[in-house]
């Protein structure tokens, strides 16, 4: 009864009076998409790679919203991102799922689509939600899953590209695999019971490797020609690299595309007004430095908007949101009381004010880390642990264990060692495997001992010492390492007392018993011999 009453004056604090009345929640959340997206170009530094991203339909969803520049995830690699995200919780609160290696879920932690499923949601889900191969695609069951339509879409320019060979026109290739889209969410929208609030979850992985070389300016006109001298420090400024970056792009123009149709259909529910409307994706860009499984702002920092009832719109906000924020956000716009557990904060004080800039004073940091990704990373199975806070001027990040190779062993690439383009482009366990295969990785390992790249390829795949410290304003692709400049000493004892603070607060495992929770591998068979060419 005292639960009940809770969830009726929450609903009638955000004006919801009636189960009609309560928001729909429509989340949209695509694979490997970082914060790249032209409606960010303008608060950029001019010259940057936003000038050249194609997304008219995010930007104009952001028009209608709040749009924050400082969102990042609690962790850049997709099981445990999407493990914090769905429970509101930093992602070292969620047991083996805050890995993806060895990943299994535990159904004893609430999450936002069971909450708003037991409070009468009707709840579904399209593509990718959680971990790879998981029954239900956790916590949704198998019931939940409306994919009627297909799932071609996930493979965009792939499946483009071979329309168009076998004679389609790129237009009508294009409408197909967006009118799969469509279906999808129709079909969920259908199975709807009358005056039932929905919560979507719309979750391509089209923006993950691997794809067409060539098929951002084939199929949406963006030219790699055009990334000529905007390129961040960390990408190596050649045609390899800015074609790969451009066929990217082309992907989170396709994932724009797929916004709009979604949009067109709840248009048609006649209940866009009441629906809340949240944007965002996983973590940064595969397979290029500092991107997925780094946390560097290139690797963490992602897109994120919110639109709907009781949001103020047309803002840019600098405060900074963690994903693990959006689940308390939406349970309290659904009514729904947010469990304690929860270390996320609700966005609301920040999307119901009319203010821009730093609107919430508390929001002045975030918190991230990794532990596993890949299997046989590295020979014995090992993780690297990190953990970083990062606030407006600085970011320390915390190498647990500097000994090892942060993105896997660079087993295969010795001095002289002859390596095969294909497997270097197509296979990511050949070499650094926390680093998706790709062409800039590939380019990358073949120019490793040429005297112009080989201090680039040390510097971004090489080992890295137990403390970074960047200062963001005068270092903004944190490229200058200043935990051991003495003019930093301060800064740098403070951000580590905090950052040991939130950890020991929270229960990290990594701080107990010398991290043996992570450290003990969820393999029962050693790795076996790599070979070497």
């Amino acid at each position: 009864m005292k639960h009940c009453l809770t969830i009726l004056l929450l609903l009638a604090a955000f004006g919801f009076t009636k189960s009609a009345d309560r928001p729909n929640v429509l989340f949209l959340f695509a694979d490997d998409w970082g914060r790249y997206a032209s409606a960010y170009a303008a608060s950029d530094q001019p010259g940057g790679i936003n000038e050249v991203v194609r997304t008219p339909n995010f930007d104009k969803l952001a028009e209608d919203g709040v749009l924050f520049r400082n969102a990042h995830v609690s962790a850049p690699s997709c099981t445990p991102c999407r493990s914090a995200l769905l429970t509101g919780q930093h992602f070292w609160r969620t047991g083996s799922a805050s890995i993806l290696l060895g990943a299994v879920w535990d159904e004893t932690l609430p999450t936002f689509p069971d909450l708003m499923r037991d409070a009468g949601y009707h709840v579904g889900y399209t593509y990718k939600v959680w971990g790879p191969g998981t029954p239900g695609n956790a916590p949704f069951t198998p019931e939940e899953n409306y994919g009627s339509a297909g799932g071609k879409f996930n493979g965009f320019s792939q499946t483009v590209t071979s329309l168009v060979k076998s004679g389609e026109s790129i237009k009508a290739a294009k409408k197909k695999l967006l009118d799969e889209i469509r279906g999808n969410f129709r079909s969920f929208l259908d199975a709807r019971g009358e005056g039932e609030p929905f919560l979507y979850w719309s979750g391509p992985t089209n923006v993950h490797r691997k794809w067409i070389k060539g098929s951002g300016k084939e199929l949406w006109g963006i030219d790699p020609d055009e990334l000529k001298g905007k390129m961040p420090p960390f990408l190596p400024d050649v045609p390899e690299v800015r074609q790969d970056l451009a066929d990217y792009f082309g992907e989170v123009a396709a994932w724009d595309a797929g916004i709009g149709v979604l949009l067109e259909e709840l248009e048609k529910t006649g209940e866009r007004d009441n629906t809340i409307i949240a944007v965002s994706g996983d973590h940064g860009a595969p397979g290029f430095p500092y991107g997925k499984c780094n946390l560097y702002g290139f690797g963490t920092n992602v897109p994120l908007l919110v639109t709907g009832p009781g949001v103020e719109p047309g803002r840019l906000v600098e405060d900074f949101a963690s994903l693990t924020d959006l689940a308390p956000t939406f349970l309290k716009a659904a009514g729904i009381e947010v469990p304690e557990v929860m270390t996320g904060q609700s966005l609301w004080p920040t999307l119901s004010s009319e203010e821009s800039g730093l609107v919430d004073e508390t929001r002045t940091r975030v918190f991230t880390g990794r532990e596993r990704h890949v299997d046989m990373a590295r020979a014995d199975f090992t993780p690297y642990p990190q953990r970083a806070i990062r606030t407006a001027d600085h970011v320390l990040i915390v190498n647990f264990r500097p000994e090892r190779w942060p993105l896997g062993d660079p087993y295969l690439i010795e001095p002289g060692a002859v390596l095969d383009v294909n497997e270097l482009e197509n296979n990511t366990r050949y070499t650094l495997p926390d680093e998706d295969a790709g062409p800039t990785k590939a380019w990358l390992v073949g120019a490793r001992e040429e005297a112009e790249w080989k201090d680039h390829f040390d510097w971004v795949y090489g080992k890295r010492p137990m403390y970074e410290l960047y200062d963001l304003a005068k270092d903004p692709f944190e490229t200058n390492n200043v935990a051991g400049d003495p003019a930093y000493a301060e800064i740098r004892s403070s951000l580590e007392k905090e950052l040991m603070t939130e950890l020991r607060k929270t229960g990290d495992p990594r701080l107990i018993e010398d991290g043996k929770f992570y450290e003990t591998s969820p393999m029962t068979d050693p790795a076996p011999p790599r070979k070497k060419k």
